[in-house]
């Protein structure tokens, strides 16, 4: 069980030491709160939607946990690729405790990604209606960085070019994200986008960090954390099995 902290903390100073990755990291988030948040704040008003930046920035916030996740998986592509990977599962540990360790790294990185995103939200304009809930949204924040980050690293367990990954990873993610309501309320869709927005794990994120944040649930606590929840182990689960396939 050593490798798990071992491989969590390899994660997390592979982050910290990257400067450039933190601050590139926060381009396209910030891109959103900014352009979106205040070019589409008075249409939204408006309409009647209220605050636009205190709908989006939950969305932007969750979005910065998937992008950050999914991307954590092209590690295991690179550290194939330069013989670390071959070191480590020749190591007298289970796969399934290296797997973990670099889950819980991944997603730790992922969360403290959600966690700026969040403070430069803050510094933008938006208010939470709660601090008290504050744990609950890092709740949400941590069940959808391991759902991601393990589903990351199922993708990239199966692929060995590190070109194709960032392909495949762009071919999911966007419509994972724009399909979750992180830009757009989910009341009143055509029926067809409705299931396709109800079957996206991430809605159920997205809306239980709403919810957490600004008070205002549209599947409910319950239900989200159920999904949220059931989606982590099965993606867990799927990513530990595919995983321990490796072949070097």
């Amino acid at each position: 069980m050593t490798a798990i902290p071992i491989m969590w903390l390899r994660q997390v100073k592979r982050y910290l030491r990257s400067k450039a990755r933190i601050v590139g990291s926060l381009g396209q988030p910030l891109l959103f709160l900014v352009a979106l948040g205040f070019g589409f704040g008075p249409i939204y008003e408006k309409a009647g939607g209220g605050n636009y930046l205190e709908f989006l920035a939950p969305g932007v916030i969750a979005m910065s946990i998937l992008f950050t996740s999914m991307f954590s998986g092209i590690e295991v592509i690179w550290d194939r690729r330069f013989g670390f990977l071959k070191e480590t599962l020749v190591a007298p540990v289970s796969r399934i405790s290296i797997m973990i360790g670099r889950t819980l790294g991944g997603a730790t990185v992922a969360i403290m990604q959600g966690v700026i995103i969040t403070l430069i939200s803050f510094a933008l304009g938006f208010r939470i209606h709660s601090f008290w809930a504050l744990p609950i949204a890092l709740l949400f924040m941590l069940l959808v960085a391991l759902m991601f980050t393990a589903l990351g690293t199922a993708i990239a367990s199966r692929l060995e070019d590190m070109q194709a990954f960032p392909l495949i990873m762009n071919l999911l993610i966007m419509p994972i994200f724009f399909l979750s309501g992180s830009l757009f309320p989910v009341t009143n869709l055509p029926r067809a986008l409705d299931i396709v927005i109800r079957l996206n794990p991430l809605s159920y994120g997205v809306d239980g960090l709403r919810g957490a944040l600004t008070g205002a649930y549209q599947f409910g606590f319950a239900l989200d954390f159920a999904v949220l929840a059931g989606a982590t182990i099965l993606f867990s689960v799927i990513g530990a099995w595919m995983f321990s396939k490796i072949e070097l």
